[in-house]
């Protein structure tokens, strides 16, 4: 058996299960591509194929009493900011590169129980803060479609390592873009689920304050579609450790196939490239039936000021003691840059926020009513040049400004979905598309559709740089 790393997690599963290959064929094939893959990008940081290889033959086990295993087989990776038994969740931190999990995460629990296999833990910058994937204890990822570019932040790693087909299915997690930017600037796709979905929580870390449990999410990254959705199917598997986990139902009723294109909300600078991708993607909807009509969205600048305000409430309360005391410099500037950027608000402008974010659920959820599906940038510029954020505060803020949809939905708790078109030259390209609360389900079939009428995504071979 060979090359089994670029088949879709779909037949990878459908292999395992009828026998046709053992998991643990699977694996080695898996861990033989990491090996040739993995030194270009430096995606994965830490791995144990000891520990992958005996995973993989219970999975193989399993099968032989009978289990029912939707995943069986399918080589994940795991980002290293939620825990996984054994291995030390660093978040990208020197400060925590010995804090090793005692048991697993619920997102990570859910996939084993699924027969998923996980052959690595994935790169994310310091503190999963950025847009770009360098720390200074795990090092710098690299997009393997072109070095000069960033893979993405904070789930850089996972998308990275996807698209070179370390693994079929890559973990992520988004509090402002983190799986969806990842996936647009790696060529792929990435689903940020709805705030409930998906059971997720480190044991071994201090909860969260309430900006972060009510915008952090974890979601499934993948070359197809129709793998976003198994890895997203397996994710949402209850798990009590996790208060915010809704029991709703993975479809919901039929809604009209009406998209709503907005090529700039609320003036957002978007070039020419995104333009063209963004109205292609709508000539593809409308060539499988639905009715694409150009027109404005509900806000998302103001819940975007809002956003980051509440992270950084999180933040300004004993982070960014671990800021200082982590000493990253690419952290240390764009904390900085954020501060610079979001006044520290008082308990009134705190509760203030709370308040104006349940008008802004209403604005979204009746916009939905109207429009089940809205069509819109994932990013105002191709993915950017590597490391621009930190350049200076000028180049900060050009960052920062293209990425108004993706910092403005998670206030609202909304789901999300990357969709990747193609490329420009050796670029990926793509859109992003909303649909309301706990309606993946619509994201996935309009995904479909784009996906069906594009170039179907098969793994890259890493550029050196």
């Amino acid at each position: 058996m060979t090359e089994v790393w670029r088949l879709p997690a779909t037949e990878v599963a459908s292999l395992v299960r009828s026998r046709k290959a053992s998991a643990v064929e699977v694996a080695r094939d898996a861990l033989a591509r990491l090996d040739a893959a993995n030194p270009a990008i430096n995606a994965v940081v830490d791995h144990r194929p000891e520990e992958t290889l005996a995973d993989a033959a219970r999975v193989d086990a399993a099968l032989a009493r009978g289990e029912d295993l939707p995943m069986a087989g399918v080589p994940v990776t795991i980002k290293v900011n939620v825990d996984q038994k054994g291995f030390a969740t660093t978040n990208g931190l020197r400060i925590q590169k010995d804090h090793r999990a005692t048991e697993d995460n619920p997102v990570v629990a859910n996939l084993r129980k699924a027969g998923a296999v996980i052959v690595g833990r994935t790169n994310t910058p310091a503190f999963s803060l950025r847009w770009f994937c360098r720390n200074s204890l795990h090092g710098h990822t690299k997009n393997p479609w072109d070095p000069r570019i960033t893979p993405g932040g904070s789930s850089g790693g996972a998308a990275a390592a996807t698209a070179a087909g370390i693994g079929a299915v890559g973990h992520g997690t988004d509090i402002g873009g983190s799986i969806r930017y990842p996936a647009y600037a790696c060529g792929i796709h990435g689903l940020r689920p709805t705030l409930g979905r998906i059971p997720a929580w480190n044991p071994s870390l201090p909860d969260r304050h309430i900006g972060g449990q009510l915008m952090a999410v974890s979601g499934p990254l993948a070359r197809t579609i129709a793998d976003v959705k198994l890895g997203f199917d397996a994710m949402c598997a209850r798990d009590v450790r996790e208060p915010w986990w809704v029991d709703a139902p993975m479809s919901g009723p039929p809604a009209p196939k009406r998209a709503a294109l907005c090529v700039k909300p609320e003036g957002m600078p978007t070039v020419s490239e995104v333009e063209a991708a963004l109205r292609d993607a709508a000539r593809r909807l409308e060539r499988a039936g639905w009715t694409v009509e150009e027109v404005a969205l509900p806000p998302l600048r103001e819940p975007a000021r809002l956003q980051a305000m509440l992270w950084l409430a999180e933040s300004r309360r004993g982070l960014n003691k671990a800021f200082a005391a982590e000493g990253d410099p690419d952290a240390s500037f764009v904390y900085a840059q954020m501060e610079a950027l979001c006044p520290e608000p008082d308990l009134f402008g705190f509760m203030d926020a709370l308040q104006a974010r349940v008008g802004f659920v209403r604005d979204w959820m009746t916009f939905f009513e109207t429009w089940p599906i809205a069509l819109c940038p994932v990013s105002a510029e191709l993915p950017f040049p590597d490391q621009l954020d930190v350049e200076s505060p000028e180049a900060f803020r050009r960052v920062i400004d293209a990425q108004l949809t993706q910092v403005g939905l998670p206030l609202m708790g909304l789901p999300g979905l990357t969709v990747t078109t193609g490329l420009v030259g050796r670029t990926p390209v793509g859109v992003q598309l909303l649909a309301g609360r706990y309606r993946e389900d619509l994201l996935l079939e309009a995904g479909a559709a784009i996906e069906a009428a594009g170039v179907p995504a098969t793994p890259v071979v890493p550029a050196r740089g």
